[in-house]
């Protein structure tokens, strides 16, 4: 892994909340360093609207963003990937050998807001923890020293992150 920008993927089942969120806090935090897609199984034909007002809440830049089908970045024509992440539990059924520039893959699986059922409060807090869950995730990933580990000890490291349920993970 020799790259200046990581390209990083986020599969998710619709590709409008949560892979959305995940995107969009991996371009700002990462930015430099990481290059954030998302892409859905089926995408939705637009974002989740509580998504958008919870990111536009926090000043993420979403005016640009589309659900978009992971075909659109498959195969040899697709991107090149460093790393795969999936988000939801059928995006793991995809075959990793789809995926342009052999990405590492793991399984940071975030219960999906959008089924939440209740009171507009009960759902935006659904909202909120897929979005701390993410954005704790997305934080120890940027700070792994990424150049200096083995292949094996990065795998084990991104398969922790996804088992994380808040940020008691180490780093290093």
């Amino acid at each position: 892994m020799s790259n200046a920008e990581y390209n990083v993927l986020f599969l998710g089942g619709g590709n409008c909340a949560r892979s959305i969120m995940a995107e969009a806090i991996l371009n700002r935090d990462g930015r430099g360093a990481f290059r954030a897609y998302s892409a859905g199984l089926h995408a939705n034909a637009g974002l989740d609207q509580n998504a958008v007002d919870l990111l536009k809440k926090m000043h993420f830049d979403v005016d640009s963003m589309q659900p978009k089908e992971w075909s659109e970045l498959a195969g040899e024509t697709g991107q090149a990937f460093d790393f795969v992440f999936t988000v939801c539990e059928e995006a793991i059924m995809l075959p990793q050998s789809m995926w342009k520039g052999q990405p590492i893959f793991a399984h940071w699986g975030v219960p999906d807001p959008a089924r939440v059922e209740g009171n507009e409060a009960q759902v935006r807090l659904a909202y909120a923890d897929a979005f701390r869950m993410l954005s704790n995730r997305i934080g120890i990933f940027v700070n792994l020293p990424l150049r200096s580990l083995d292949l094996l000890t990065m795998q084990r490291k991104l398969d922790q992150i996804g088992g994380a349920k808040a940020a008691a993970v180490v780093a290093a």
